[in-house]
């Protein structure tokens, strides 16, 4: 029965996040001690499983010291920090950002937050593709907006341009694209972003507000192979680029990111007054101040890439030699095996039983599946491999029994 004094919009936030509540409150895994036993092996969710980065530690160490009365003042989008995103963004998108259209927030969660409450109505409709990261309908639902859910092609992970045009109706407003993807690892490549873009623009003729891409770069910096990154900002004018630090800094506790308009948006100007409000309304969704004066250090920093690269080459190579189906990603610091059976839930329960832990499928939206995090250690990958193996031949074996 519903609490009556908890609003309704709230019954549909609670299904749009069920899956995540499930894991985070009732598995094996959300039942671990805080700190963790030495002798588990923890691949549910992208935290650190090493030592802070050393210069990370040095930087906040550095930029703690007040060098004004203000220091710890309130802080909204500061000029510094704020020149800082443009240059980096000049060199990574190779278009001219400016400071002004920089808006910095507490990690790209807020972000997203803060993009989709500047541009979406009550009502309107803003499609997300699936298998997506698990909050993307939950954000959308608490901006006023409907969720519109697309799924990709299952062969390659690509976005279904097909799909997404039909799902395109005088309602839409904007569409989330997060590349590379959470969890499947996709880097979107240009011929795509082109082909999106040349639909979108033919949706906006005649409209007085055009369909905005919301594109999530949360994981940009972290691709493999020598790979490119291509923006959708750099095929499609109308797009708000939110990012975060956390990632590449493995850091998803101390939050700074931003969302920034690209200069060949129209009437940019007008849309900045809106993030700005919507910073404020959200919560004020600006990083603390320590991170700000530091971010200038903070930009240089990174986790070691090629590293995370050896993790994912020996985690799926192991993984396929146990007998497990698994994609090597092309970004991001996921992978995404198939469960031996279709209940992702029941094998990652398993799994756990092995003191192996990983992200049921069902809460990214590919039933069947499990997400295993990168982010583990090598030592923690080595010691896992034979849990990996004792728990795909056990599947198997209860899978015999229930057939014979």
């Amino acid at each position: 029965m519903q609490n009556s004094h908890i609003p309704s919009r709230f019954d549909a936030l609670r299904q749009a996040t069920a899956p995540f509540m499930r894991f985070f409150s009732e598995s094996a895994w959300s039942k671990l001690p805080d700190p963790q036993p030495s002798d588990i092996c923890d691949f549910a969710v992208g935290n650190p499983h090493d030592m802070p980065l050393e210069g990370f530690v040095e930087t906040l160490q550095h930029w703690i010291r007040p060098q004004n009365k203000g220091w710890f003042a309130y802080k909204l989008n500061e000029p510094l920090p704020r020149q800082v995103v443009a240059e980096s963004l000049r060199r990574s998108h190779r278009m001219s950002f400016e400071p002004e259209d920089v808006f910095l927030t507490n990690g790209s969660f807020a972000g997203l937050a803060v993009a989709l409450t500047s541009v979406v109505e009550p009502g309107e409709e803003v499609i997300f593709n699936s298998p997506p990261w698990f909050f993307y309908e939950a954000l959308i639902l608490h901006a006023g907006g409907k969720p519109v859910r697309v799924k990709v092609d299952p062969r390659t992970f690509d976005l279904d341009l097909e799909a997404i045009e039909r799902q395109i109706h005088p309602d839409t407003r904007a569409i989330i694209v997060n590349t590379p993807n959470n969890p499947t690892g996709r880097i979107y490549p240009p011929d795509t972003l082109r082909g999106l873009a040349d639909l979108l623009e033919r949706a906006n003729r005649g409209r007085k507000r055009p369909v905005y891409i919301i594109a999530d770069e949360a994981y940009r910096q972290i691709i493999y192979d020598g790979r490119d990154y291509p923006s959708p900002a750099q095929y499609y004018p109308n797009t708000l680029v939110s990012y975060t630090y956390g990632k590449t800094l493995l850091t998803p506790g101390q939050r700074i990111g931003y969302v920034a308009l690209p200069p060949g948006m129209p009437h940019r100007e007008q849309l900045r007054e809106a993030l700005f409000l919507s910073q404020m309304m959200v919560g004020f969704a600006f990083p603390n101040a320590l991170l700000q004066h530091a971010l200038p250090d903070l930009e240089n920093l990174s986790i070691d890439i090629p590293r995370l690269q050896r993790k994912r080459d020996r985690m799926v190579s192991a993984l396929q030699e146990i007998g497990y189906s698994v994609r090597s990603p092309e970004g991001t610091f996921y992978l995404l095996p198939r469960s031996p059976g279709e209940d992702d839930r029941a094998f990652a329960d398993l799994l756990a039983g092995y003191k192996i832990y990983v992200l049921p499928g069902e809460v990214v939206e590919m039933p069947g599946t499990f997400r295993i995090s990168l982010t583990a250690n090598e030592d923690m990958i080595e010691r896992s491999l034979t849990g990996f193996a004792k728990a795909f031949e056990r599947a198997h074996e209860e899978a015999s029994l229930v057939k014979g």
